[in-house]
């Protein structure tokens, strides 16, 4: 088991399980947290808890210090820049015609690093563009193409479902959600009711397909031809919820017959 604290960053729903490293942190405080794109002003949102390792991405990144307010004072001036550096990158874009639509920018703390998200339906050639802004901001530059799905995750938003995006909240990764799923669950294919905001198939779609195929291995499979007592003709749907399913008999009538009878 291990000690793990929970802290949120600016702009997004999402939260991320740290060490705590011995300091003493409660919910709502300010802290300075190592990560992969350097070190990241963030808030806690938690209190400190034990989480099995299973459950973990491991090796735990630390959370460096609590924050003071020249660290503060420092994030809110990131922050200016970064909205900066957004809209500079979208005129130099315009001005080298290059077809790419920003979706958001961000500094890292130490200011090592600008990485700038963006969307375009090709590869774009986008060299002199970081060359520019490298030039004005003295940092190193990371443009990164993402997809729609991605964009939804960053950007955040509320599903169908009136709760906040799942990728923006608690999904790590993308599983793959097929047409099929929405089929095996007798869901609407109505392209309104299966697709997210970002215009991709629902992510919740995975969520309860295994349980709807393990159920289904006790039915007669449709098309099946039955002789059951006074009951004769070919199974043509299911109603997993009624645990019952329906035969069509030779004369066109429909006949419910429960599972277990």
């Amino acid at each position: 088991m291990y000690d793990v604290i929970s802290v949120k960053f600016d702009g997004s729903n999402r939260f991320y399980y740290f060490s705590p490293n011995k300091l003493i942190l409660k919910r709502g405080m300010n802290v300075i947290v190592e990560t992969e794109k350097g070190l990241q002003y963030g808030i806690v949102v938690g209190d400190i808890e034990k989480k099995d390792k299973n459950n973990l991405v491991l090796p735990l990144k630390n959370v460096i210090r609590i924050a003071t307010n020249m660290d503060e004072k420092k994030y809110k001036e990131n922050l200016d820049i970064s909205k900066k550096a957004l809209r500079s990158a979208v005129n130099f874009a315009f001005k080298y015609k290059l077809d790419m639509k920003f979706v958001d920018s961000f500094i890292t703390f130490d200011r090592k690093q600008l990485l700038l998200n963006f969307i375009a339906d090709d590869r774009v050639d986008f060299r002199d563009l970081a060359k520019k802004l490298a030039s004005i901001y003295k940092t190193r530059i990371e443009l990164r193409q993402i997809g729609v799905r991605d964009k939804a995750r960053e950007i955040g938003g509320i599903g169908p479902c009136g709760r906040f995006l799942c990728c923006s909240t608690f999904l790590n990764d993308f599983n793959s959600v097929s047409i099929n799923m929405a089929k095996n669950q007798y869901i609407s294919l109505n392209p309104t009711k299966i697709n997210g905001i970002c215009g991709r198939l629902l992510c919740c779609l995975g969520y309860e397909d295994d349980m709807y195929t393990d159920i289904k291995k006790d039915f007669p499979s449709i098309g099946t031809i039955l002789n059951k007592g006074n009951i004769k003709g070919r199974v043509v749907s299911y109603n997993l919820f009624k645990n019952t399913y329906n035969v069509e008999t030779s004369d066109k009538n429909i006949v419910e017959v429960k599972l277990d009878e």
